[in-house]
């Protein structure tokens, strides 16, 4: 409410929509629509899935280009931060086994007090 009256006051109109707010302007907002107009129509799935069936090995090939081309996009990890992570799940893991080995001591320990060997 107080953005409202700020923005009453200082003559600027408050953004409507997140991409006004980030500084861009959508296309549809220029005619004073909210939602920004699309750019192409969305392809059905019928027309691309018959479209694009090839052999086997052809969609073989495809799907490992592709796989591929996401592999590079990764962003591996240096030597030095691999240690670390490494050396953080180890000690993570160790403490869970021995939270779980005590707690497990701890409950047969108890249920034998409680019924008896």
């Amino acid at each position: 409410m107080s953005d409202e009256r700020d923005s009453e006051r200082s003559g600027q109109e408050r953004p409507s929509t997140a991409a006004d707010r980030r500084g861009r302007r959508s296309a549809a907002s220029s005619d004073g629509a909210s939602t920004p107009a699309k750019g192409r129509a969305t392809p059905s799935r019928g027309a691309t899935a018959t479209s694009e069936k090839g052999s086997l090995f052809a969609r073989l090939a495809r799907f490992l280009r592709e796989v591929v081309a996401e592999l590079r996009k990764v962003i591996w990890p240096t030597r030095s931060q691999m240690v670390t992570y490494t050396i953080v799940v180890l000690v993570f893991v160790s403490f869970m086994v021995a939270l779980v080995f005590a707690l497990d001591t701890l409950f047969a320990e108890g249920v034998a007090l409680l019924f008896g060997n």
